[in-house]
């Protein structure tokens, strides 16, 4: 076999700076899956039910899923170009600046972010990503996070589509240490201290670090930080019992047993934000385009985390017969919603059902390059042609700031 540095370098020539990637899939052995993946109804536990069901598929990642009993691999996405499959990760450490551009190579020396379907059945525990300074402490990365829920795949709401966010403002700590001694006494009553808002599909939300969430029953669309640390504050979710383990996996050893210590590492001014919706929800907004021009560009993840750009996403839909050729900032992974057409000249195509290890063409990653000197989409079939695509790290200065969807 050729060298993964020689087939990228084949791979990007044919596809001129377009990877082709296969689906990734990830399950969560704690998770009930939402069916919503379009995965053939006889797969959602390929991998067997002692590892969960598939309730995640990963785009453009060159991140490992933090699972018990993993594959080697899990999580990773591939790249499949002549006959021949590589990681996009390999493909990075070979080609680097090339892939990913120069600022996020010179910084990062990887792809720093990914992007992920999340599909679940129900509510998920109330939980944090650690920040980076508390990741660091074992030997990883925090992780702020985004969600979009589209409407080509969000059909049905499941069974729970409200998300618990942060705290009701006067909330105290003692409070949630209360909650944390109560672990193994049932349900531990986090929920009692938060507020639920109602999921509206075509609309997203702005995750910071350190900030309880509890997503809801919405498949949503999430670029984030190429990281897969969490806590999870809430001991009972639907009747099930959350392990303890999930709650410490990612805090020092030491600290399992202090409550104290695991309630200070919550953000705790952010999470009792008495303006907490005005901080982090977000509206599409145009980018660009038109009806009459034939495509629309909207910014679906925008606005800043302590003043960093951490990832960025849009929402490009192509009406039937137009062909576009679009710039952005930096690299990017593609996933396709709805109809067909092809980028840079590779088909796109959107699966009604996708079997466990099939090939797909609805996925791409565009390397920053082309992306700079722009990308041509073509709309072949009868029906918009919708696909979402994600950005790393300030790759998108014009970017709008949260709030900005209200001017």
């Amino acid at each position: 076999m050729a060298s993964v540095k020689t087939l990228a370098s084949a791979a990007l020539t044919e596809g001129r700076g377009v990877f082709r990637l296969s689906p990734t899939w990830v399950p969560r052995s704690f998770l009930q899956p939402g069916r919503r993946l379009k995965l053939h109804p006889a797969d959602y536990y390929a991998l067997g039910t002692h590892r969960g069901g598939i309730d995640e598929r990963w785009f453009g990642s060159t991140t490992e899923a933090a699972n018990e009993g993993r594959a080697h691999d899990e999580g990773l996405s591939y790249c499949v170009a002549g006959g021949e499959k590589f990681l996009l990760r390999d493909a990075v450490e070979e080609l680097g600046a090339e892939i990913v551009g120069e600022h996020i190579w010179s910084k990062y020396k990887k792809w720093p972010v990914y992007s992920k379907f999340f599909d679940n059945m129900g509510p998920i525990p109330h939980h944090m990503h650690q920040n980076a300074e508390q990741a660091k402490l074992v030997g990883q990365e925090g992780k702020p996070e985004s969600y979009y829920f589209p409407p080509q795949l969000n059909n049905v709401g499941n069974n729970f589509p409200y998300t618990f966010m942060g705290f009701e403002p006067g909330t105290t700590k003692e409070q949630v240490v209360a909650c944390l001694d109560r672990w193994n006494d049932g349900d531990n009553g986090i929920l009692d201290l938060s507020k639920a808002y109602r999921l509206k599909v075509g609309t997203g939300w702005l995750i910071p670090p350190c900030i309880l969430h509890a997503p809801g029953s919405l498949l949503t669309y999430e670029p984030q930080w190429g990281s897969d640390v969490f806590g999870m504050y809430q001991s009972m979710v639907e009747g099930r019992a959350v392990p303890r383990s999930l709650l410490t996996k990612d805090f020092p050893e030491e600290k399992h047993g202090d409550n104290q210590y695991l309630v200070d590492a919550l953000d705790w001014e952010g999470n009792v934000n008495p303006n907490f919706k005005d901080s982090h929800y977000l509206e599409p907004i145009v980018a660009s385009g038109s009806d009459k021009e034939g495509f629309i560009d909207r910014w679906i993840v925008y606005g800043r985390i302590k003043g960093a750009q951490d990832f960025t996403a849009k929402e490009l839909t192509i009406q039937p017969g137009t062909k576009v050729t679009i710039k952005d900032g930096g690299a990017y992974g593609w996933i396709t919603v709805q109809g067909e057409g092809s980028v840079n000249g590779l088909k796109l195509q959107t699966p009604s059902m996708i079997r466990f290890g099939q090939m797909t063409m609805d996925e791409v990653f565009v390397t920053a390059k082309a992306a700079k000197e722009g990308v041509t989409f073509e709309n072949t079939g009868t029906d918009p042609l919708v696909g979402l695509r994600y950005f790393g790290p300030e790759a998108q200065p014009e970017a709008p700031e949260i709030g900005a969807w209200k001017k």
